[in-house]
Formats: structure tokens, C-alpha cells, sequence
């Protein structure tokens, strides 16, 4: 994985600070308490406008966690490409099938420690189903899901349950789902919460 600006100790500190002031100045406070696991997925939800990105690293650095998320290629072209990815960011082709998956879970086989931000509805525009990405990747990876989420009705972000992926995916969407329900996007309206194609119920290990 590339070396982000939470593993520069003068530079991360800096970052800390200002995120503290950064959120106090819009309102925000932190809500619960970081898993004591060092591998899992964490869920970005709702995503409904261009500001859950600042927040939600802003949160990070508040947090004082070193993660890596998924974003559309285009945000990491010139001249913001390098700076994406040194903030952990992770360039995603939704045009193509590139075992995005399959990419995902050989990174946590292949460290130890590793907070992947995955945003399940995949674009800041209203979808009516989520993606199952950051389900089979926890499953396959044999990690937890962590419900991360930003409520502007609230002006709270943070850290909700943990979910242990079963295989069920039903049954594990009915948690997540319950937990979402009562969480407000920036654009309620454009935020729908964790419904699944009947056609990506269904994968390797599965039920």
C-alpha cells in the first residue's frame, strides 16, 4: 500500500490539529469508540454530497487512524492525483471489472494492519441499491464491517456497530440497514439505505 500522510509523524500531527479545528469550526464532534482490531472495513455512509470527503478525514485524523478508501479515477488525476493518494486514497475504474474485490482482500492478507473506507452506494448521487463490494471483501478477507457514518442532522460523525460478516447477507443488510435508518445524509432525500440486488445476493461462500 502506499505511504500516506498518517504514517508522517510531524506532518499527521500537524493534520490533526487543524482537523480538530476544522471540525469544531463547521460544528462536527466525534461519536464512539475505534474498534480494538487492527484489520476491518468501514462502511461510508451516507454519501450524498462533495463535503463527506473532508469530513470524513477530517474524522480520521481526529481519530487518529491511518486508513486507506476507494475513489473514482477522475479525482485522482492532475494535479490532485499524488495528494489523493497520499491522503489514502485508492483509485477506482468503475467502467471496467478489475477484481476490485479480489485486489482488496490480498491487501489484508498481506498486512497486518489495514482500515479500508468503502462508501456502499458507490456515487454521491441517490442509487437505488447498494454495492456489495465492501460485504465480499470483509467475507472473503475474514474481517468486520465497522459502520462509519456522518449525520448532518446531528452535525455527528464516527463509529456505529461492528458486523460480522456471515455469509447471510440478508440477514447481516437487516442490521446494517436498522442501524441506517436513523442517520441523515447531507441530501436525506438522495440517501437510501442498504436495499441489495437479488442478483448480488449470491457469491462464493455464501447463502
Amino acid at each position: 500500500m502506499n505511504r500516506t500522510v498518517f504514517e508522517t509523524p510531524v506532518v499527521g500531527t500537524l493534520f490533526y490539529v487543524i482537523s480538530i479545528i476544522f471540525l469544531k469550526i463547521l460544528g462536527w464532534r466525534r461519536a464512539g469508540q475505534l474498534p480494538e482490531m487492527p484489520r476491518y472495513v468501514m462502511i461510508a455512509a451516507p454519501h450524498t454530497s462533495n463535503w463527506d470527503m473532508p469530513i470524513t478525514l477530517a474524522l480520521a485524523f481526529a481519530f487518529r487512524i491511518k486508513v486507506y478508501w476507494m475513489g473514482k479515477d477522475t479525482i485522482f488525476k492532475w494535479p490532485f492525483g499524488t495528494l489523493m493518494k497520499w491522503l489514502g486514497g485508492i483509485p477506482i475504474d468503475r467502467s471496467k471489472s478489475n477484481n476490485i474485490v479480489e485486489q482488496s482482500v490480498s491487501a489484508f492478507q498481506e498486512n497486518d494492519r489495514l482500515i479500508m473506507i468503502i462508501p456502499p452506494e458507490g456515487t454521491r448521487k441517490k442509487v437505488r441499491y447498494w454495492k456489495t463490494g465492501f460485504y465480499r471483501i470483509a467475507h472473503g478477507a475474514g474481517v468486520p464491517i465497522v459502520l462509519g457514518y456522518l449525520d448532518f442532522a446531528h452535525k455527528t460523525g464516527g463509529i456505529g456497530p461492528i458486523v460480522w460478516p456471515s455469509g447471510d447477507i440478508d440477514a447481516d443488510m437487516k442490521i446494517i440497514q436498522t442501524f441506517y435508518a436513523g442517520i441523515t445524509g447531507k441530501y436525506p432525500d438522495d440517501f437510501n439505505t442498504a436495499e441489495i440486488r437479488s442478483d448480488n445476493k449470491r457469491f462464493p461462500g455464501g447463502s
